[in-house]
């Protein structure tokens, strides 16, 4: 008879341990891997929507006459939108399935980015992104829903992947948006990219409506002193939320902080500065491409304590190096530390709470990449900015630390 504790590691945390009498799943079924196929899809066209959109905001800002201080309020419609919506995804994939979710999430999010440059003010700039906003946030809360339990039945940890694919598509989009600016208007561009978004949700909607959600087993929750539910799991979902604040901050701090601190700060030109949130963003797209192959060999807690670790001591350098190169090379090891610790955060929240623990850790994340912004404004006016880039750090660090807290749950 098997021990306790391999049986727990085969419910929490080793995704590649079999349990007595369980009959190994077939990880090239054809089935699995028309799944996969359909969710790296969505995941990629979720970056290249809203890298697409992002790309056209400065147009949207001419055209709709907006101050900066009134766009910025409009900007927080997708925001709002986002978060308003990502806990009752995760309810609607509870009650309908996180696949017909994640295809009417897609068509409404190419839809959608259509709307903003038909509107000729900031109110009604603000009231479409809450539109667009939360289609973004519940496309993100049903694929990853989908994707935990399409790992959970391939027993590999592949959440890194379908992560690449998000980052790979918003550097397609964005690029292509870069090419296409000078030349289309921002109406036609993006209803190109409803017809885009539109077609792939097609073709991609079709291989994942034609096979149900493989079914994950789940550890049933333990019961407490008083005969109710403990709610320990919830509290370590909780847990894995905070993790993805944490590195989700330092995303958000880095694209909008990045290239002022490489400028402002080390006195270079505005084109090599624009390069630091790149060679971030390419780090971490690396970092995610390799994400399978180091967590099979170093498991995830390792894998989460060593990336917290890395980005922690990158970051330090990216704002303390008094060479531009240096900075540069502190970015990009921050990246590559970053680029697994989300995935795996909302990929374990998912394993443990189901589509609701998805739906709490993203909110967590994406609350921690609205959050860091801000607060590192804050302490650049306090301090100085290579100072209140340090704060990346540190939330680095402290990621690094709950993951090493909650190793008992992690593999």
């Amino acid at each position: 008879m098997p021990t306790l504790n391999k049986i727990r590691t085969a419910l929490l945390g080793d995704t590649r341990t079999i349990l007595p009498g369980e009959r190994r799943p077939d990880r090239g079924s054809p089935a699995l891997r028309r799944l996969r196929i359909a969710l790296t899809l969505f995941f990629a066209l979720d970056g290249f929507l809203f890298a697409g959109w992002v790309v056209r905001i400065p147009a949207i800002k001419e055209q709709t006459g907006a101050s900066a201080g009134a766009l910025g309020l409009a900007l927080l419609g997708v925001s709002a939108g986002a978060v308003a919506t990502m806990v009752l995804t995760g309810r609607l994939c509870r009650r309908f399935g996180s696949h017909p979710v994640t295809v009417v999430a897609g068509a409404l999010m190419s839809l959608s980015i259509a709307l903003p440059p038909l509107v000729r003010s900031a109110p009604a700039l603000g009231l479409v992104l809450l539109v667009f906003g939360a289609a973004y946030g519940g496309i993100n809360v049903a694929m990853n829903s989908a994707a935990v339990d399409l790992v959970a039945a391939l027993r590999r940890p592949v959440m890194p992947s379908f992560h690449a694919a998000f980052s790979l598509g918003g550097m397609l989009g964005a690029g292509l948006g870069g090419l296409v600016a000078g030349h289309l208007s921002p109406t036609r561009h993006l209803l190109l990219l409803t017809v885009a978004g539109l077609a792939v949700t097609a073709t991609a909607g079709r291989m994942l409506l034609s096979h149900p959600a493989p079914r994950a087993e789940r550890p049933a929750p333990a019961p407490a002193a008083d005969g109710g539910t403990s709610r320990r799991g919830n509290r370590t979902v909780a847990l894995f939320g905070v993790i993805a604040l944490c590195t989700a901050y330092g995303e958000g701090a880095l694209a909008d902080w990045g290239a002022l601190h490489l400028q402002q700060d080390l006195g270079v030109h505005a084109g090599l500065a624009a390069a630091g949130y790149s060679v971030f963003a390419l780090a971490m797209t690396l970092g995610r491409l390799s994400g399978t192959f180091l967590l099979e060999r170093l498991g995830q807690t390792t894998a989460l304590v060593a990336g917290g670790a890395a980005a922690a001591g990158g970051m330090l350098l990216g704002a303390l190096a008094p060479t531009v190169w240096a900075a540069l090379a502190g970015f990009a090891v921050t990246g590559l530390g970053l680029a697994n610790i989300f995935p795996v955060a909302v990929g374990r929240a998912g394993e443990l709470g189901g589509p609701g623990g998805v739906a709490a850790a993203s909110t967590f994340g994406y609350g921690g990449m609205l959050l860091g912004p801000p607060v590192i404004g804050l302490l650049a006016d306090a301090s100085s900015l290579p100072v209140a880039l340090t704060t990346v750090a540190g939330l680095a660090a402290v990621a690094a630390a709950i993951a090493y807290a909650t190793r008992r749950t992690v593999s």
